[in-house]
């Protein structure tokens, strides 16, 4: 199992950080247009425990198809989505929130396991993984400071 963690602190108080995070739409503008990434669940998507969310996107060329369940839901502090359907073996990500002083602390944990092993993982997964998560973070500052 290999874990990603990225925390980022927002100039935006929670009230306006978590609405933002449980439109499941916005995860389009979250992710990098290299993956050509859409969310294919028709709206209104409601998310709670046991909400489900399908996807598709392109990982190197390769058309994926992805299905997330949100298996925790406590607003505005917490959520978590666990991958049913697509590339990995395992991909289980942690969001919480936490505000500070009128700020808004965002923290991912992402644990996930796929085909390869180690060597694969440093070389092309993680490596890919943590270029969304980067992209993840500019677009937050840019939306949220």
């Amino acid at each position: 199992m290999f874990m990603l963690e990225s925390n980022l602190k927002l100039s935006a108080p929670l009230v306006k950080v978590f609405p933002f995070f449980s439109d499941a739409r916005n995860l389009e503008l979250l992710t990098p247009a290299f993956l050509r990434f859409e969310v294919l669940t028709p709206d209104p998507i409601v998310l709670g425990v046991g909400a489900l969310i399908d996807y598709k996107l392109k990982i190197r060329g390769l058309p994926i198809r992805w299905q997330s369940e949100i298996i925790a839901w406590k607003p505005p502090y917490r959520f978590v989505d666990e991958q049913r359907r697509g590339p990995y073996r395992t991909w289980i990500h942690e969001h919480t929130f936490q505000e500070v002083n009128s700020e808004t602390v965002v923290c991912d944990h992402v644990r996930y396991d796929h085909l390869g092993g180690k060597l694969v993982n440093q070389l092309v997964v993680g490596p890919d993984v943590r270029r969304i998560f980067e992209y993840r973070k500019r677009v937050l500052k840019e939306l949220f400071g």
